[in-house]
């Protein structure tokens, strides 16, 4: 019996997609389920330094919710480079302008800050209402509440 450890590699690796409904959902818990879900850390075969995750769709980004006093206090900021162009916006405006935003940066914020983290942020499709176009894939449902 040969004792090693099995790492994957990148083309053996069977990707699923995956989609989320965020109806309710708090933005930290849906994240986290859909950074995992992202970087295949839900499966056996997982190895950190190879993309072994599912693509993951998010439906109903506009329905996203934060707790206590977070939706007031939160906010968005981008700078531009220039003096004086910082620009800063809060959690409400963000929703109202761009629902899908917000979701993309809560989970791309948990996944690495490597080209590898960037490979696995592009199977993230996020949309603001409950249609998506993936229907094609055949895509499994899976609860973030778990």
């Amino acid at each position: 019996m040969e004792k090693s450890t099995h790492f994957a590699r990148s083309g053996e690796v069977e990707r699923k997609w995956v989609l989320i409904d965020a109806d309710g959902a708090t933005l930290g818990r849906l994240a986290t389920t859909a950074a995992m879900a992202l970087r295949g850390k839900n499966k056996p075969q997982y190895t950190p330094n190879t993309d072994t995750g599912d693509f993951v769709i998010v439906i109903n980004a506009d329905k996203v919710q934060l707790t206590g006093t977070k939706a007031e206090k939160k906010t968005y900021w981008r700078y531009s480079g220039w003096l004086g162009g910082m620009h800063f916006e809060s959690f409400k405006e963000a929703m109202e302008k761009h629902p899908e935003r917000v979701v993309e940066h809560a989970i791309k914020g948990m996944l690495p800050k490597t080209s590898l983290g960037r490979q696995q942020a592009t199977k993230l499709k996020v949309y603001a209402g409950p249609e998506h176009p993936h229907t094609a894939q055949n895509p499994t449902k899976i609860d973030w509440r778990a």
